[in-house]
């Protein structure tokens, strides 16, 4: 599985930025995926995920109202629309291809990974 992830950058607060993640190599339609981030120093973290059919979607508490999750399984792609960002939602954020079709927030049960795009949000 190639998954690539982009759209990361530098960001004033307050403004927005939007990740996408296509996987080259197999069709994901049938599998959750999520977003995860890892900031330095600290642990990594869902950030949101979506079921295969994509209409059902998890938010953590600190990114609701503010992140979207979407998916075009035409496409074999995944996108968080990150907008209002904060400088601590500075972080790499991965994308992940889950072993199950639902939503999942346990790391282990996330089969593939992104290589990660960097978010840098300044004050």
């Amino acid at each position: 599985v190639q998954l690539q992830a982009s759209g990361g950058g530098l960001v004033q607060a307050g403004g927005s930025l939007t990740l996408s993640c296509a996987d080259s190599r197999r069709t994901i339609s049938n599998n959750g995926l999520g977003w995860f981030r890892q900031a330095p120093g600290k642990e990594r973290e869902l950030v949101s995920a979506i079921g295969y059919r994509g209409g059902n979607s998890y938010y953590a508490d600190s990114v609701k109202g503010r992140f979207t999750i979407s998916r075009d399984n035409a496409k074999n792609t995944v996108y968080l629309q990150m907008n209002n960002l904060k400088p601590e939602d500075t972080a790499n954020y991965y994308c992940a291809v889950s072993r199950y079709r639902g939503i999942t927030s346990r790391a282990e049960d996330y089969q593939y990974w992104g290589q990660g795009t960097l978010v840098t949000v300044s004050s």
